[in-house]
């Protein structure tokens, strides 16, 4: 993706469309996994790919160049949902039925991998925070172990950790005769 860099640098507005074309699907479909909602994941990935525009209109030419945008996107979008669980806690629930701001559009690839297989969204959202992010990271991401280790601030050592176990958690989640059993 060196071709990426090098638009973003030479222009970062059209630059910056072409990231937001290559990487919609990944950042979409690794935030209907962490949130499991679809408007909250368009939300969250939109939020995403807002800060980190704001983010490299302050970067200089050699450090646009040495990003590795797809682990850095990923990045950015697990804090930016980070801040937005962490927020959501402070602030009380509002009572009421949500109402939808605009018409369901066709389903994507997020929303057809998450209806494909609904016991593993259910079983995802079942696994302490960490350890669904490490999978998230991993597995629909496909980040490989380093970048899933600098995504969530951790070594290597602790990033193999979280994947490992999350994953064992699922497969009992997931082969349980009793799913509703934590």
């Amino acid at each position: 993706m060196n071709e990426l860099r090098t638009a973003l640098v030479v222009d970062l507005d059209a630059g910056f469309a072409e990231v937001v074309r290559t990487y919609q699907g990944l950042l979409l479909g690794t935030a209907m996994r962490l949130t499991g909602d679809r408007p909250a994941a368009e939300d969250l990935a939109a939020e995403a790919f807002l800060r980190a525009f704001r983010a490299l209109r302050d970067y200089d030419a050699e450090r646009i160049g040495a990003l590795e945008l797809r682990g850095w996107l990923v990045t950015v979008l697990l804090n930016e949902h980070r801040n937005t669980v962490r927020t959501a806690t402070r602030r009380p629930a509002l009572s009421g039925a949500p109402v939808p701001d605009r018409a369901t559009p066709d389903p994507g690839p997020a929303d057809l991998a998450t209806r494909a297989d609904p016991d593993l969204a259910a079983a995802l959202a079942r696994l302490p925070a960490v350890q669904r992010e490490a999978v998230v990271l991993r597995h629909v991401a496909d980040l490989d172990v380093p970048a899933v280790a600098a995504a969530l601030g951790v070594g290597e050592g602790t990033a193999r950790s979280h994947v490992s176990r999350g994953l064992a958690r699922l497969r009992t989640l997931l082969t349980s005769p009793d799913r509703s059993t934590p």
